[in-house]
């Protein structure tokens, strides 16, 4: 997959009052009218939008849709984008060149605020130079990572560890370590760590990154699976998201002591639409649906999904990659039922 910004691992391959913010954190600016009580309550999440559903969309390939004709489309209001990586040293650019300031991806961004939304920015993903591989210290990558908070004064972060950065404890922990630096300096910030998962939950290399941050006191908002290329699994894609992220809850109970109800707020989940990076894998709307029924069951932390450039069909002729999905569906389909999600 050496041309695809994001496949994973299992092949496939972010204290109450933290709680409290996670849970309530939305959008500052609602109208009136959102915030009147003859709204139902699912157009006012449509017409507000939460942090808590926040796709991925890539605006460096797969000709990226603007993100504003989503927003419009679909009510989302928050995205993630993705994805930061080294620039060959300890220094942070949208796909390892692309500068932060001055560019297409600040427009971008600039036009999702201008309507009302706003984002989380991913670092990592499959492909390309990882910063907390280049960075040779926790301090350093937590340098590394402020410059991104910084440039867009970023309400939340996302470390989507894959690769090599996963599989290297030492790496893990300075992931860690920068993080629990970022969330002493900028406090209130929204954190997720995703990771890849196997279909009964993370594997032990998962495990062994949550416990490292039970371990070092790391007060993170969510840890996140992506629930897909597994290989093999029994029951639809959407039965092996929800035992997936039981799995997920278990790990994070265990690591962090937390009761049943606190864990299920730590964890999320971050799926993909339509065909996976595995031959005969098709995650559809209605997994989608499955998924959306255990997050407001359990009011888990975030739902997400890769990604909106490929929640539409593909061409005549077209395969599933960064661009589609390879399922017979309308624009958007899988957005909107992520865009039902208010925590």
């Amino acid at each position: 997959m050496s041309h695809t910004p994001r496949r994973r691992t299992a092949t496939a391959l972010a204290a109450a009052g933290v709680l409290a913010t996670t849970a309530s954190l939305t959008l500052a600016a609602q109208s009136s009218a959102v915030q009147s009580s003859t709204v139902p309550p699912e157009a006012r999440v449509k017409a507000s939008g939460t942090i808590h559903a926040a796709p991925y969309e890539y605006l460096g390939w797969g000709n990226p849709q603007k993100p504003t004709d989503v927003m419009a489309a679909t009510g989302v209001k928050w995205f993630t984008l993705a994805f930061i990586l080294s620039d060959g040293g300890c220094n942070p650019a949208w796909d390892g060149s692309r500068p932060l300031k001055g560019g297409s991806d600040e427009t971008a961004i600039k036009s999702i605020r201008g309507a009302g939304g706003d984002i989380v920015v991913s670092v990592g993903g499959w492909s390309g130079a990882k910063l907390g591989e280049k960075c040779g210290s926790a301090s350093a990558l937590a340098g590394a990572y402020q410059k991104v908070i910084d440039a867009y004064k970023l309400k939340a972060f996302d470390i989507d560890i894959e690769d090599t950065e996963f599989s290297n404890a030492t790496v893990r922990q300075r992931v860690v370590d920068a993080l629990k630096i970022v969330k002493q300096k900028n406090p209130g910030i929204v954190t997720y760590v995703t990771m890849g998962t196997t279909p009964s939950g993370p594997d032990a290399t998962g495990k062994d990154l949550i416990k490292r941050g039970a371990a070092a006191g790391l007060d993170n908002d969510a840890w996140v699976i992506m629930p897909f290329d597994f290989g093999s699994h029994s029951g639809s894609m959407g039965d092996a998201s929800v035992s997936a992220m039981e799995g997920l809850k278990s790990a994070v109970k265990s690591a962090y002591g937390y009761s049943d109800a606190d864990a299920y707020k730590r964890i999320g989940v971050s799926s993909m639409n339509g065909k996976t990076d595995v031959a005969g894998e098709t995650v559809t709307t209605g997994d989608f649906k499955k998924i959306l029924a255990y997050a407001k069951q359990h009011h888990i932390a975030r739902f997400s999904f890769w990604a909106v450039n490929r929640d539409r069909a593909c061409g005549s002729g077209g395969n599933a990659g960064d661009s589609c999905g390879g399922v017979s569906q309308a624009p958007y389909d899988f957005t909107k039922i992520v865009a039902q999600y208010g925590g």
